[in-house]
């Protein structure tokens, strides 16, 4: 049975818990029933939308019981006790807000309500630390396109549950999404989280492996921007999109073909050598390790959250992530409300939330592969790629403020594809300047900066400027002017953020040019 249990499989069962996992990016599709059924307005749903976020990005937690359960290959615990304390808050989050919704309980306070919400949104943390922490772990050399990946399927799954619902329930009302998000991931999570290990071995065919991985997501990411199309022109009889889903299952079952393949390999070379393939513990210590330091360019060794605290390096990862996160969270969750009021239909505004999920991915996996490629080859520092992303995201902000026709489109590619960038970028960076064995707590304390930089631009400058220029009597805005100014006031903050990583990178490109040098040593 160990046998069958490889870092492969591992990483088939977090593909798995990843795809099913991103009910953030969805909050678009059922925000109108939500905003409807409690009788909020545009303020308060933006108010409610935060604790999403603020749930979504808070992992000290599941960074400290990840420490606590996975330090230790075959110690007591392991990743999958993260993720079960995950699926428990995910679970009784939308249950209660599905029955908040129908009314099976009493209208709840706005408290209440966000208590739900944030319930909801804490579970990713803890799946997102055991899936992309473990990956890390078990893919040391290729960290960058080992948490592309997986930060790329979180990325799919809007897409994914999206799918679902139309396969369940066409376009229906979207109160039964929220059943079905309580319901089935819960199931799929619970069935695949005991496979989720920690592997820590090194062998020369990982790179091969990973890459086909990373075709594997490609090919799914592909199919589902063709179905999402042929949805949006054409249509899809129900019959089809049944069909559509079942084949999107069959893609994601696929990842099982690289573990039983990379099994093969491994069993051929232990019987072509006399001794057991070599456990690489000691070459996940920190690409930090040992590596001196430039002053505060980098932090020695594993540091834990207050050493990292304690640097400018973690200060600047986290000022460009407030304005990077800040401004994508704050789009993903109004753009529903953007293409309202520029008069799109269901299904357009349903197909623009689907596509999002596409960008995002093609964001998490590409940041993620071709800086490591540009890394291993060219000694590029990985926040190189923050500051041209941050940048992209900013031109993208000025295309949807300029309210041209399609702009939302081709604002939501730029914005979506950047945003996601950031979520391969700086954990890889965290585990390479603060080392691997923190990684959670710290990766996750930065990530705070998303929904601290989504409630200044949600609810101080979107809800603002947006409720400034409502009708007064149904709170509804119809037109360009809804949203221009706040976007022009995010691309100015995006483009800040770019400066800062702009920053990150000169402090780091010396400590990244070691790094280099003491990979191709190995």
């Amino acid at each position: 049975m160990e046998r069958v249990n490889t870092k492969w499989v591992a990483a088939a069962a977090s593909i798995w818990i990843q795809s099913f996992s991103g009910a953030t990016y969805t909050f678009a599709i059922y925000s109108s029933i939500l905003k409807s059924s409690q009788s909020y307005d545009q303020s308060t749903l933006d108010f409610v939308s935060v604790f999403k976020d603020i749930g979504g990005t808070l992992g000290i937690f599941s960074g400290l019981l990840y420490t606590a359960m996975a330090s230790t290959p075959h110690g007591r615990g392991g990743p999958w006790v993260v993720v079960f304390v995950g699926l428990v808050q995910w679970f009784l989050g939308f249950f209660f807000m599905w029955a908040s919704v129908v009314g099976l309980i009493p209208k709840p306070p706005v408290a209440v309500m966000c208590l739900f919400v944030f319930l909801a949104g804490h579970s990713l943390p803890f799946f997102n630390t055991a899936s992309v922490v473990t990956a890390a772990r078990n893919f040391s050399d290729y960290g960058g396109t080992a948490v592309g990946i997986m930060q790329g399927f979180l990325g799919l799954s809007g897409a994914i549950l999206i799918q679902l619902h139309h396969a369940v329930s066409g376009e229906g009302n979207p109160a039964t999404f929220i059943l079905l998000l309580a319901v089935v991931p819960t199931f799929v999570i619970f069935l695949t989280m005991p496979f989720v290990r920690v592997y820590e071995t090194v062998r020369t065919s990982d790179k091969k492996h990973l890459d086909g991985l990373s075709i594997i997501s490609l090919i799914i990411a592909a199919y589902l921007m063709f179905i999402i199309t042929v949805q949006n022109v054409l249509g899809l009889s129900r019959s089809m999109q049944i069909l559509s889903f079942v084949l999107v299952l069959l893609l994601l079952s696929s990842p099982l073909l690289i573990a039983v393949r990379a099994l093969r390999e491994e069993n051929q070379t232990l019987k072509a050598l006399d001794h057991p393939v070599l456990d690489a513990t000691t070459l996940l210590i920190s690409p930090g390790l040992n590596i001196p330091s430039d002053g505060d360019h980098v932090v020695r060794e594993d540091s834990n959250i207050f050493e990292a605290m304690s640097t400018v390096n973690f200060w600047l990862l986290f000022l460009a992530m407030l304005c990077g996160m800040g401004s994508g969270f704050a789009t993903i969750n109004n753009i529903r409300q953007i293409g309202e009021s520029l008069r799109y239909s269901t299904v357009q505004l349903n197909s623009l939330v689907s596509l999002w999920s596409i960008w995002n991915f093609l964001g998490r996996f590409g940041a993620g592969y071709i800086s490591d490629t540009f890394l291993h080859r060219h000694s590029w520092p990985r926040p190189v790629f923050m500051a041209i992303t941050l940048g992209v995201m900013a031109v993208g902000h000025v295309v949807v403020a300029s309210g041209l026709q399609g702009s939302l489109y081709v604002g939501s590619v730029l914005i979506g594809m950047a945003y996601g960038s950031q979520w391969s970028l700086m954990p890889t960076i965290t585990s390479e300047i603060f080392g691997i064995r923190h990684m959670g707590t710290i990766y996750f304390t930065i990530s705070i900066a998303g929904p601290v930089g989504s409630y200044l631009l949600s609810v101080k400058v979107i809800g603002y400027f947006y409720d400034k220029v409502a009708s007064e009597v149904d709170n509804s805005c119809f037109g360009s002017q809804c949203f221009r100014t706040s976007f022009v006031i995010m691309a100015s903050v995006a483009l800040f953020g770019s400066l800062v990583a702009s920053v990150l990178w000169f402090r780091t490109n010396k400590f990244y040019k070691r790094l280099v040098a003491k990979r191709s040593l190995k």
